[in-house]
């Protein structure tokens, strides 16, 4: 006998409400015409790439490098509206944007 069933006859006269179906988080970052650039710099000898033209709402662009910096299991940050991904992750990360729905433009070797 499971929990529900258990609930049920505590509660004969109990409605269950329905339950509202999750919003997705992916869904409620603004979408822009104009590309994103996607470029790879080395920083101090060490591979970074960049991704800056985004002219949503900054809080947009956090959840966006919050998301690829878990997806790509590696660290960066959210600075002067540029994410700095650590290491050159440009094919991934521009797979990872198409499948939302941005456009890319690649920029550098």
């Amino acid at each position: 006998m499971d929990l529900q069933e258990q609930l049920k006859k505590l509660f004969p006269d109990h409605q269950p409400l329905e339950e509202e179906p999750k919003k997705d988080p992916e869904n409620q970052i603004w979408m822009q015409d104009d590309p994103i650039i996607c470029k790879y710099e080395k920083r101090k000898g060490k591979p970074v790439t960049i991704l800056e033209g985004y002219t949503g709402a900054d809080e947009d662009f956090k959840k966006l490098a919050k998301e690829l910096k878990t997806r790509l299991s590696v660290g960066g940050s959210f600075k002067n509206d540029a994410i700095i991904i650590q290491g050159d992750y440009r094919n991934q990360i521009m797979e990872i944007l198409e499948e939302k729905g941005f456009k890319i433009k690649r920029v550098g070797g």
